[in-house]
């Protein structure tokens, strides 16, 4: 019976090993960055700069409800493999149920906003601490419970509306933080 937890504890150690070689492999490859410290989550860390964030989750989900302004998603034919579709309003969750996730995907992705820790595309820190910054945050989740409640209505006047309201959110902390000539003056 002394055998037993003596045999566990090796084995815990054993995986732990190779737990941490694998993580030190990955890293000799130039595999995934290491988490930031400070992150949210069960990881504890962030892995994505602002410009990849926004690349990556409110640039094409703002794009899906751009989309829904000028072709009702009702009307939108499956793919030939909805599984697999790239485009969300042709997918498995596709049509209005697409516009729906998208906005709701905009309205959580804020909070990742907020995440201690993210830099910006060049390299700042995300402007936290400037008092405009969450209200922008704010804005933006606003915005996607906006959109998200337009699209519950299967509307596109709704839609159209809404769109502006998100538009309008974005252009706010784009024409502070974004729009700058040069890359490295973003973020301040």
């Amino acid at each position: 019976m002394r055998l037993l937890p003596v045999l566990l504890v090796s084995i815990l150690l054993v995986e732990y090993a190779g737990a941490q070689s694998s993580i030190v492999a990955s890293r000799q490859r130039g595999g995934p960055p290491a988490p930031a410290r400070g992150g949210a989550g069960s990881s504890g860390g962030v892995y994505a700069n602002l410009g990849q964030l926004m690349k990556g989750i409110l640039y094409p989900n703002s794009n899906v409800i751009f989309a829904a302004q000028t072709q009702n998603p009702a009307q939108v034919k499956p793919a030939s493999d909805p599984a697999t579709a790239t485009d969300p309003l042709a997918s498995t969750y596709g049509k209005w149920e697409a516009v729906e996730n998208s906005a709701l995907a905009l309205s959580e992705a804020a909070g990742l906003l907020m995440v201690p820790g993210r830099r910006c595309a060049n390299g700042r820190p995300v402007p936290l601490q400037n008092p405009d910054w969450p209200k922008f945050v704010q804005g933006l989740r606003e915005a996607g419970m906006t959109v998200y409640k337009a699209a519950q209505s299967k509307d596109q006047d709704k839609i159209i509306d809404a769109a502006d309201v998100m538009t309008t959110a974005c252009a706010d902390c784009h024409d502070k933080y974004r729009e700058k000539a040069n890359l490295a003056d973003r973020c301040q």
